[in-house]
């Protein structure tokens, strides 16, 4: 989640504003990739150099404690080289690192640079050479290539706890309560400041290293200071803020004559918010009112969740122009997802960056779970293996001979029976699996789109049609109409047998007229090869069918001869008939012998 208070975060762009480095106190330095929005690389297996003890055990990054960060490239060129973009940390341990983020790798290691710990970093435009302050209060100047000592001179008797170079490289200035500027060629003091009371956290040099900028800790204020050599030790300009900067950076405002350009300050403070100032004088800075800019989310998500903190984590000016409008660029949002943008200033005009939802983890509150569980209510849940211990199975029913959902037989007496029809009274099992809804109906066979009599210039598809109207009515079809037929008939014979005799000559007329097609589209759709297993298996008993069919009609012609032979008359045929139903009842519906005999004598 988000974190209320950012002093503890150390973070930095690189040069040209492509990485943006972040660390939040755990040992782990994530390079993110400002255009795609994504981390890059990820520093997090760096071994401390303290001596082992079996309380401290070196290895995973939870063993180094980092204090400050900088990002320096060597190489001045837009094309980066491996070795010359270097991210250079100071430990707790008192180590002083630098890391290759081109090569992912650990370049070199100054141990021991400053025991008690490293507090500040710093180094010119060039980076030729880098400059370290620590607890020791000494100043380190090092080779940021090789990360050989170069030199060093006490700047303080106390812990320096802040540390800035001019552009040029000419002039540095160190930090505790006081601020002390030394010629960097000859470490000669060259003037002293006062007015903090405590120990400063940041402080930078305005572009043309006239001023000093600074901040110190709990002081909600950023004093600029003037140097010009004279002993005045006082701020000649305090700009006001909410909260106490943890991130300061400046530049100057071109104008004609380069003794009257402006400055432009930018302050970012613990909380997280952005501070800009601009004036031509101090006097037009210190009075003018800051534009602030500050990341949030949507007031209605805020409501919902309150922990969710977005902050400004970092931010570069890049321009500023003489009516005071600039751009900058920020980082913004969550450690674990920020977002960067480049921010258009005007004077007076407070910014909201609106923050997204990625990387939150939102909680489910008590009525989402509520919700959800009314909407599983109503749902349907499938039985597996896992799920289906204790199931109900269901209830068998049992249907009797004329559908009737019911276990008990009726008894029907013999006066309906003789109203009801032979075929009411025997169903075949398709029509009752089709009533179930088991299998499809005729209507459902073919697509009325297809079979539609319209679209066949009035020819019906389930009646014997001529050949030659059957023929012109194919012709008259496109190749992809007629394929999208043929897949229907297909369909139809393969679902109803007793279809065969009318659609199997429009299947063959299809073959024979739109060959060329239809073979085309057999890799795609293998209509073919599914009509050929169809017709093997449909061939093999064809012989069969043959012979019964034969059989059957011999059957057939005996019994018209015999029922020729016989002259009933309409009594016997009578009298046939009650005794045909009451051997019915007797057999089908259970009826007993005491019954049908009195109902024989009535």
């Amino acid at each position: 989640m988000g974190t209320a208070n950012i002093r503890d975060i150390l973070t930095c762009f690189s040069p040209s504003l492509d990485f943006f480095a972040i660390s939040s106190g755990d040992g782990r330095i994530k390079i993110w990739d400002t255009v795609k929005g994504q981390v890059q690389t990820e520093f997090a297996d760096i071994v401390s150099m303290e001596k082992e003890s079996s309380f401290n055990k070196p290895g995973g990054h939870l063993s180094m404690d980092y204090t400050c960060m900088k990002w320096l490239s060597c190489d001045r060129k837009k094309k980066r080289k491996i070795g010359t973009s270097l991210l250079v940390l100071g430990t707790g341990s008192g180590d002083f690192l630098a890391l290759d983020v081109s090569a992912g790798h650990l370049k070199w290691r100054f141990s021991d640079c400053h025991p008690g710990g490293v507090n500040a970093i710093s180094f010119p435009s060039h980076g030729s050479f880098i400059y370290t302050a620590g607890a020791d209060g000494l100043v380190c100047k090092i080779d940021s290539m090789s990360g050989n000592l170069l030199h060093k001179f006490k700047a303080s008797t106390k812990a320096i706890s802040s540390l800035s170079i001019s552009s040029d490289g000419k002039i540095l200035a160190t930090a505790t309560s006081q601020l002390k500027v030394f010629n960097c060629l000859d470490d000669k003091k060259l003037q002293k400041f006062t007015g903090h009371p405590g120990a400063v956290r940041c402080m930078v040099f305005s572009e043309d290293g006239r001023h000093v900028l600074s901040s110190a800790v709990g002081d909600r204020h950023v004093a600029v200071w003037k140097l010009d050599g004279s002993k005045k030790k006082s701020a000649c300009c305090s700009l006001a803020m909410d909260h106490p900067a943890v991130f300061l950076d400046s530049y100057n405002i071109k104008s004609g004559a380069a003794n009257d350009a402006g400055l432009g300050v930018l302050a970012i403070s613990e909380i997280g918010v952005c501070y800009f100032w601009h004036g031509k004088s101090f006097e037009e800075l210190h009075n003018g009112k800051p534009t602030k800019i500050f990341a949030s989310l949507d007031e209605k998500i805020m409501k919902k969740h309150k922990e969710t903190m977005h902050s400004i984590f970092s931010a570069k000016l890049q321009s500023i122009g003489t009516s005071g409008s600039g751009h900058m660029f920020v980082a913004y949002g969550l450690l674990i997802k920020p977002s960067f943008e480049k921010v258009m200033v005007q004077p007076g005009e407070d910014i909201r960056l609106k923050s997204s939802l990625d990387g939150i983890l939102l909680p489910f509150s008590q009525s989402r779970k509520s919700k959800q569980a009314s909407k599983t209510q109503s749902q349907v849940t499938a039985l597996d293996r896992a799920n289906a211990e204790g199931a109900l199975l269901p209830l068998p029913m049992i249907l009797d001979q004329v559908g009737v959902e019911t276990g008990i037989k009726p008894t029907v007496s013999k006066d309906v029976i003789g109203t009801q029809a032979e075929d009411e009274v025997t169903i075949c099992m398709e029509d009752q699996l089709r009533s179930l809804g088991i299998i499809s109906s005729d209507n459902d066979l073919l697509p009325p789109s297809i079979l539609d009599a319209k679209i066949l210039k009035r020819i019906s598809a389930d009646a014997s049609v001529p050949q030659k109207k059957m023929k012109a009515a194919v012709l008259s079809m496109e190749p992809h109409d007629a394929y999208n037929f043929l897949k229907a008939l297909v369909a139809a014979w393969q679902s109803r047998s007793s279809l065969g005799t009318h659609v199997l000559p429009w299947i063959c007329c299809i073959l024979v007229n739109h060959n060329e097609f239809v073979t085309s589209q057999e890799p795609l759709t293998p209509l073919l090869d599914s009509m050929n297993k169809l017709t093997k298996s449909k061939g093999v008993a064809l012989n069969s069918l043959l012979q019964l069919s034969g059989r059957l009609q011999l059957v057939m012609a005996q019994i018209g001869k015999a029922d020729n032979k016989k002259s009933p008359t309409s009594t016997l045929e009578g009298q046939m008939n009650d005794s045909e139903d009451d051997e019915v009842d007797e057999v089908m519906y259970g009826i007993d012998e005491s019954q049908t005999s009195s109902d024989g004598d009535d």
